[in-house]
Order: C-alpha cells, then sequence, then structure tokens
C-alpha cells in the first residue's frame, strides 16, 4: 500500500545571527558548486578565506536585524506553511519541510521520510523560478541523499510554479492592498539576480540572448531560462494587478560581480532604483517575486537598502510588498501544484 508524502525546500537560514553561525551558514551556502561555479580550489580559497573571514561580521549584524522572538523569518514562516498545508491536505498525506543549507537539513528530514515509509513523494523546492543554483542544487541533493541511505521511494520533483495562477493571485492581492489605495507612480518588480553564465547553460543551445526581445515570450524553449521565468512571473502578475506596460519594471538584487568580464543579470535594481527617483517618480511599490517568503534579500534589501537609495535622489515615497509568507491563498496554491502531482 502506497503511503504519500510532500517534502517542501527553501534555501534556508543561519542557526542564529552569531557570527559563528553566519560564518558556517554562508561557507556550505558558497560552497556549493551550483551557486558559485569556479573550480573546487579557487572556489574553496575565495569563500573560506575571503568571503566568509570577511563577510559573515558584517552579515551578522544584518541577520541581527531581521531576526524576530521567534527566530529566522525564513524558518519561522517555512514552519507555519508546512503545518497550515499539512491541515489542507489531511491526514493521508504527510507534510515536510527541510532547508538546502543548515537546518532542518535535507539528509535528517529524509530519513525522517523513509522511517515513516514514505512510498510517492512529491518534492516542491519553494523557487518559483527554476534556476540552477537554487532549484537544480536542492533537487541534485535530495538525489545525493537518498542514494547515500539507499532509500528509493517514487519521487516528483516540482521545477517551478510561476504559472500557477493561485500563486499570481496571492501576490497580485497583496499588491493591490496598496496599489489601489496608495497613489503609486511605478511598481518595480526585483528579482534575485544571479550571473549571466549560469543562464547560458540552463538554456537550450543558441537560444538565449540574455534580452528584452528573448524574454519577452516564455515558451518551451526558454521554459528553464530564469530571466524569462522572472518576466514572465511579472507580466502575469502585472494583468492580475491590470497594471498598463508602462507602470511596471522588471530587475535584479543581489549582485556579487568579482570581475568586469563575469556580469550579473541586467537591469540593476539599485541602479533602476536611482533612476526612477532621479526621473521624477516619487512613489514606488516594489515587489520581490522570486522569495515567497519574506528575508534578508526582501525585508533588508528591498525594504530597507533601496529605500534609502530612492529617498537620496529624490524619491519620497517606497513601499515593499510583502512576500506570500502564510497568505491562505498561497497555501491554495501549494495545495493545487502538490496534489496535482500524486
Amino acid at each position: 500500500m502506497s503511503k504519500k508524502g510532500i517534502l517542501l525546500i527553501n534555501l534556508g537560514t543561519p542557526n542564529s545571527y552569531k557570527i559563528v553561525d553566519v560564518r558556517k551558514y554562508l561557507r556550505e551556502f558558497l560552497m556549493d558548486k551550483y551557486v558559485i561555479d569556479l573550480p573546487y580550489l579557487t572556489r574553496w580559497f575565495l569563500v573560506n578565506v575571503i568571503i566568509a573571514t570577511f563577510r559573515a561580521p558584517k552579515s551578522a549584524k544584518i541577520y541581527k536585524q531581521l531576526w524576530t522572538k521567534e527566530g529566522s523569518p525564513l524558518l519561522v514562516y517555512g514552519k507555519k506553511v508546512r503545518e497550515l498545508l499539512q491541515q489542507e491536505v489531511g491526514n493521508d498525506i504527510a507534510v515536510y519541510l527541510a532547508m538546502r543549507y543548515q537546518n532542518p537539513s535535507i539528509k535528517s528530514v529524509l530519513k525522517e521520510i523513509k522511517k515513516n515509509g514514505i512510498t510517492d513523494l512529491v518534492i516542491i523546492p519553494l523557487y518559483p523560478q527554476y534556476a540552477s543554483s537554487s532549484t537544480k542544487s536542492s533537487i541534485e541533493k535530495v538525489k545525493e541523499e537518498l542514494t547515500k541511505t539507499n532509500y528509493q521511494p517514487k519521487v516528483t520533483f516540482i521545477e517551478n510554479f510561476l504559472s500557477n495562477e493561485k500563486f499570481i493571485e496571492a501576490f497580485a492581492e497583496n499588491g493591490n492592498k496598496y496599489w489601489k489605495t496608495g497613489n503609486y507612480q511605478k511598481v518595480l518588480f526585483s528579482y534575485h539576480g544571479i550571473p549571466e553564465r549560469h543562464i547560458l547553460k540552463d538554456s537550450e543551445k543558441g537560444y538565449c540572448q540574455l534580452n528584452d526581445k528573448c524574454c519577452s515570450k516564455y515558451s518551451n524553449n526558454n521554459r528553464l531560462c530564469y530571466r524569462a521565468q522572472c518576466y514572465e512571473t511579472s507580466r502575469l502578475i502585472a494583468a492580475k494587478m491590470e497594471l498598463k506596460d508602462d507602470e511596471y519594471e522588471v530587475a535584479f538584487q543581489s549582485r556579487l560581480e568579482t570581475r568586469a568580464r563575469d556580469p550579473w543579470l541586467k537591469p540593476y535594481s539599485d541602479l533602476v532604483t536611482e533612476d526612477l527617483a532621479k526621473s521624477g517618480i516619487k512613489n514606488v511599490l516594489c515587489f520581490s517575486p522570486s522569495f515567497i517568503a519574506d528575508c534578508l534579500e526582501t525585508t533588508i534589501e528591498v525594504g530597507e537598502e533601496f529605500k534609502e537609495i530612492f529617498h537620496e535622489n529624490g524619491g519620497e515615497k517606497w513601499q515593499l510588498v510583502e512576500s506570500l509568507n502564510d497568505n491562505p491563498k498561497w497555501i491554495e496554491a501549494l495545495k493545487e501544484i502538490t496534489l496535482s502531482e500524486f
């Protein structure tokens, strides 16, 4: 008799905002060959000698700002979503939560799943848009751990879910709470950035052009192009919010360029934010739809750092649209997305 399970996987978070825990998290995260796809020794030196050493103290201060009484928002909301989805799917399907980096680890959760006798497992990395540095990394880690534990249930991986109508509706409803009442002039959809070379590796050979014309249509040819997926997500949310084409822009945040010949996805969110203010736009509403829960990149980077840039260049009102977190519509979307795979 089959026994069903759903495994939710998100990126991860330090165990605390102490420097030692932040450094441990950074090392695990950045040593992933799908995140920094450089030769091992180069990657090891860059991460362990430079980044983890010098970046951890600064990052720890930022995580301290982000932390709540319950802990890291990413993990807090992850647990809430797991509990709410469990209630929705009922007792016949067990719902689990793991983090790609740190805890609860994929290894420990898969051991629990095996112990519970799950035979049919749907696994959904909680990244709306597929990218090798997030989705593929999570999928490959699961495969690795399944092999190590000699556990082979029937597994279905969900690579992305940006086109799910309830997912789009949930973000649109969050945005319209502000857009319909706040006299905003522009919406900025800001997505997590990745190096351009990642896109070229993931896309069909010779197809990806990394420009707006190429990303203007979403099709089988570019279905795993992260940039095309981001533009498609923006179009779908904009349509649901009834935005005109000139009322929104798409950009990419969190870039970490180490050399000029290694560019990240453009346009850059911080520069677009500056340009909007300088062009006379006074009121901006900003989404970050690559994240399904509020975290450092939404609350701090978009909510505070971009706001400061906007104000410094003449802008007046900057509003972050909260992520999906434990939005009931998001739980409905997850239920629909996962149950359709059994």
